[in-house]
């Protein structure tokens, strides 16, 4: 019996925690777009899991208009072992139904929409490997790519062969009558586990000043969404989730700022859902086609990419200084945004650290988080001008700068080695004052022993809101170079310098 309840219980919790991601856009005072957000609305049918309207509509990523709804459609499994291609959405059993797919559905519930509605099918399966639908979903926002679709003019082609199973599936005469239906429709495969879903539901929450609950055996919200279901009241706007939090004694002493969310991406997380984004697309520079995994495509340098950076940066301070600087990036484009929004620019920056003991936290130099100084070791190891820093804060790089020094770097005459109080591990750095501590503890010491004409060289093994932080105090260690590690050993397993700051 318990075995048959556990997974109904996660799949509950899953699907409020992707509610309460949304309902804090309500407090959020850089969305005053959203307006109401539903938990189990009325309809429309297989896609009334989680409604979010806005006004005006917020953009669309993937093409002209706003979007004035999103409908979601949440289908949670308790393992990864879940694959689909384009022939399981005609079929019920996909989504758990006896007698109606997801497409019919998708379709009854587009005849009562409003213009500009979006219909999301989240679900924590993936799509077979091979399998066309692989091609029609966007990386950018899930959507499908109805151009991709209309490709080849007979139902024997490979993308007519989709046309005609949906087209007939759906008892449509024309392939324009199957684009209606499609348009607006997104697919966000591999959706994020539930202990994830947990963590941005606390991070969400403490962004917009309530308290996260990160680190406590229950998540309080799982029985608050409970709670909701029966007292009957699953729709809230503004002011009523405002008041609801009030009641539930849900808000943190002090609530923080407002600010901007400001988002830069080398990495590809994954498809996110548009309306669930942490910044704006006009307030996010995505360099993702540069890169393959972790690595620079053939042909593409890392110096090209550092004047798109630095002028998207200028252009975000220009506008308000105030940020909260999201980084789905490398440590080295975390040191280089800060040293581009050095102390000297007046940015007023905190960020957003996801790691493993950490995800979801917001840290700020001025939060208050304090820890020990680090212990920083000084070694000769020539008579060069350059200095290499071997900042080991999650996992001591000490052996692997060692040798690249000796192999790469003849013109380094000291390596810094620098290590936590307590010695290096995925929670070393307590928080943002503690990080700007050891950010500034280090950059003294450089200072102090760097000879005109010198390079520093920064290997960092830590947090990026560290590798931050270090950055804005680049002006006082003067040229740095920061460096890339290859983890997988895809190429040679040693490092690659990157920006010359």
């Amino acid at each position: 019996m318990a075995n048959a309840v556990e997974p109904r219980w996660h799949g509950d919790n899953y699907q409020s925690r992707f509610f309460w991601v949304h309902a804090a856009s309500l407090l959020d005072a850089e969305r005053p777009d959203v307006v109401e957000v539903t938990f189990e609305a009325d309809g429309p049918k297989a896609f009334d899991d989680v409604v979010v309207r806005y006004d005006p509509g917020r953009p669309s990523a993937s093409g002209p208009g706003r979007v004035t709804v999103d409908y979601h459609q949440i289908k949670w499994h308790a393992d990864r072992s879940g694959r689909f291609g384009y022939e399981d959405l005609i079929d019920p059993a996909f989504i758990g139904a006896t007698s109606v797919s997801i497409l019919e559905r998708l379709r009854n519930a587009k005849a009562g929409a409003p213009e500009g509605a979006a219909f999301t099918l989240i679900t924590t399966d993936k799509i077979k490997d091979g399998d066309l639908l692989s091609e029609l979903v966007s990386p950018k926002d899930g959507s499908l790519r109805l151009q991709d679709l209309a490709v080849g003019r007979t139902a024997a082609s490979r993308m007519g062969r989709v046309r005609e199973c949906w087209r007939e599936h759906l008892g449509l005469e024309t392939d324009e009558q199957l684009y209606d239906v499609l348009a607006g429709f997104h697919i966000k495969e591999n959706h994020e586990d539930l202990e994830s879903l947990r963590m941005r539901v606390s991070l969400q929450f403490r962004i917009v000043g309530l308290v996260g609950a990160e680190t406590s055996t229950t998540f309080l919200y799982d029985d608050a969404a409970r709670q909701l279901k029966i007292k009957n009241l699953n729709r809230f706007d503004r002011a009523s989730f405002e008041e609801w939090c009030r009641s539930e004694k849900w808000f943190l002493p002090a609530r923080p700022a407002s600010r901007r969310g400001v988002a830069i991406r080398t990495f590809l997380p994954g498809v996110t859902p548009s309306d669930m984004l942490e910044a704006l697309p006009a307030c996010t520079i995505t360099l993702t086609d540069s890169f393959e995994g972790r690595h620079l495509r053939e042909g593409r340098t890392w110096m090209e990419l550092r004047a798109p950076i630095t002028e998207f940066l200028r252009r975000m301070l220009a506008e308000r200084a105030d940020m909260r600087l999201f980084l789905d990036a490398h440590a080295s484009v975390a040191f280089l945004a800060g040293a581009t929004l050095g102390f000297k620019t007046g940015a007023d920056v905190e960020i957003v650290q996801k790691g493993q003991n950490n995800p979801g936290q917001v840290w700020n130099a001025r939060d208050g988080v304090d820890g020990p100084p680090p212990k920083i070791d000084s070694e000769r190891v020539g008579d060069g001008k350059d200095v290499a820093l071997a900042i080991g804060l999650a996992r001591d790089p000490i052996a692997q700068v060692r040798e690249y020094v000796a192999s790469a770097l003849p013109a380094v005459g000291t390596i810094l080695h620098v290590l936590p109080d307590k010695g290096d591990g995925q929670n070393a750095v307590l928080g943002g004052s503690h990080a700007a501590a050891i950010a500034s503890a280090v950059s003294r010491v450089v200072a102090n022993i760097r000879k005109p004409g010198g390079t520093v060289h920064v290997f960092v093994s830590g947090p990026n809101a560290f590798s931050f932080m270090l950055g804005q105090q680049a002006e006082s260690m003067g040229r740095c170079i920061p460096y890339e590690f290859d983890f997988n050993g895809r190429v040679d397993g040693s490092y690659r310098p990157t920006f010359e700051i």
